[in-house]
């Protein structure tokens, strides 16, 4: 059983995003962190914006489609989704994600 943190940064789509994919089980459960401020090279140019940091958990199994969900809910033509692998943890809580992630 592999788990994921799938961490994301969105805009004012950030809470449908969350919402829309525990809703469709893709992910067990999503984390808003809060605002943060970014500041980014876009098209040339150094660039900020107002964006909420999204940690979602998800199984090994739902990840593929968790990312390719993220995309098409996603108002950014290059959105950051990262996929980082759970190595440990409490075995009850990645058994839950497992479960809840299931089809």
């Amino acid at each position: 059983m592999e788990s994921f943190f799938i961490y994301v940064t969105a805009a004012d789509e950030a809470e449908r995003i969350a919402r829309t994919v525990v809703e469709e089980r893709l992910a067990a459960c999503a984390n808003m962190l809060g605002a943060i401020k970014s500041v980014y090279w876009w098209e040339g140019k150094v660039c900020e914006g107002d964006e909420v940091a999204l940690v979602l958990k998800t199984s090994n199994s739902r990840k593929d489609e968790l990312v390719n969900r993220i995309r098409q809910l996603h108002s950014y033509d290059c959105p950051c989704i990262v996929c980082l692998p759970i190595a440990d943890g409490n075995s009850d809580f990645l058994q839950w994600i497992d479960s809840e992630t299931k089809k």
